[in-house]
């Protein structure tokens, strides 16, 4: 089948590359040039494993195109998904300027019957939004479908590859048939594609986030209980997740979280509820969790250091706001390190692949790190950001040669307590007794 996908970021070139390995000719289309001349070349822009190989494979083999020529694209597909960015405004809302014009281009330009399906995050009537401006061009030739991804950085090849479930939200047979027909390759192990109203299918994914940045908060705010009471948070952890009515997934402590989506995500939420005279007083509280989260440990770092860091160095391990991608977006390194420059602290900073993302984020106000080992070079004490694979089993006897003195602040509880005490760290982690 012939695909359009408008929009080459992160969403976009996910899913173009995903449908273009299950044997569509796919068109991916962004209006920035340099973008697509580096797509052309086989350079992928952002971080994401295994997408750079599945991008040079499929274009190599004439599956998977890139261009700035929407108009012409879009007479050649049948199908197009909008992978416009909708990024947070002032307000909470989410911006819609970018799905509005790119909608609108996709309606002009479309040559006969063809699907508009839109993989952006949008609020709930965004697809009313579209129908009212497809009447108001005076076209009925695009039938308007939403089709949202559920996609984590890390692992979007796999969540694409094999869905927990695929969401179509369409009121039209045809073009659900057309949409089940492009996902059904993924969904062989039946796993559900369900069909839906498209104000649903638009609710569901904001519904999603929400509930994971909830449990996140809620776990989170758990550690800090058992802080104050002398607890330990993974034994409760376990404890709770063990129950098959709550499960284990997304209850970690941690400093926060981040990224492209939950942040975003939960705004735009608390802020449609409001539009509709609805106080969502459970997301606020959530967001308040995170925010506090962020700064918990500098706070600790101050406890003990004192409040005044002029004469201190600190490493940091992790920028990234989670494994496995370059994204500093929201990330809580961010809030951590402010913090720090904020009392008079040095920086210094590794992560395995969010370096140049950081730079743009930091400029000159920190040093940037090839390893994770040169980052301790005098540094006072190190504080662990990002659980990337290669930070959970260091050369400890290392880590106390560089630091001036034997110090963690564990901000993703990568190590055993019992250990730290061993190797006579001084050891400080999330809802757990320092050591």
């Amino acid at each position: 089948m012939n695909i359009a996908v408008v929009g080459t970021g992160y969403v976009g070139l996910v899913s173009g590359t995903c449908f273009a390995e299950s044997g569509n000719e796919v068109i991916c289309i962004d209006i920035d040039e340099n973008r697509i001349d580096q797509l052309k070349a086989g350079k992928v822009p952002i971080y994401e494993p295994g997408l750079e190989e599945l991008v040079r494979r499929n274009a190599n083999e004439g599956r998977l195109h890139f261009t700035t020529d929407l108009a012409g694209s879009i007479k050649q597909s049948l199908v197009s998904f909008l992978a416009v960015g909708t990024p947070m405004g002032a307000d909470g809302a989410a911006d819609l300027n970018g799905v509005l014009r790119a909608a609108e281009d996709v309606l002009r330009a479309a040559d006969g019957y063809h699907v508009m399906a839109v993989k952006s995050t949008v609020p709930v009537g965004t697809n009313d939004k579209l129908q009212a401006l497809a009447r108001q061009l005076d076209i009925d030739r695009v039938e308007i479908c939403s089709c949202p991804e559920f996609l984590k950085e890390g692992s979007a090849i796999e969540d694409f590859m094999r869905p927990d479930r695929v969401i179509i939200g369409s009121e039209s047979e045809r073009s659900t048939a057309i949409l089940r027909e492009i996902h059904s390759p993924f969904v062989r192990t039946d796993n559900p594609i369900l069909v839906m109203h498209p104000r649903s299918a638009e609710l569901t994914k904001y519904a999603c986030n929400a509930m994971l940045a909830l449990r996140i908060s809620f776990i989170n705010d758990m550690a800090n209980l058992c802080s104050a009471v002398g607890a330990e948070i993974n034994e409760v952890r376990r404890g709770l997740g063990s129950d098959r009515r709550i499960g284990s997934q997304f209850l970690f402590p941690g400093a926060g979280y981040g990224g492209s989506c939950f942040p975003k995500d939960v705004q735009a939420l608390i802020h449609t509820a409001a539009q509709h005279h609805l106080d969502f007083g459970l997301l606020r509280a959530a967001e308040e969790v995170n925010d506090r989260q962020k700064n918990l440990l500098p706070e600790l770092v101050k406890q003990y250091f004192g409040a005044d860091l002029s004469d201190r160095t600190f490493a940091i391990w992790g920028l990234a706001f989670k494994p496995r991608t370059d994204d500093m977006r929201e990330a809580p390194s961010a809030v951590v390190i402010e913090q720090l420059l904020k009392a008079g602290a040095q920086v210094r900073a590794h992560d395995p692949e969010a370096l140049e993302n950081a730079r743009r984020v930091f400029g000159g106000r920190i040093s940037y790190h090839r390893t994770n080992y040169e980052a301790l070079s005098g540094a006072d004490a190190l504080l662990i950001l990002t659980e990337w694979n290669e930070f959970r089993h260091p050369n400890f006897q290392r880590i106390r040669t560089e630091l001036k003195q034997p110090v963690i602040f564990d901000g993703r509880n990568l190590y055993d307590p019992a250990l730290m005490k061993a190797l006579e760290f001084r050891y400080f982690s999330i809802g757990r007794p320092p050591v």
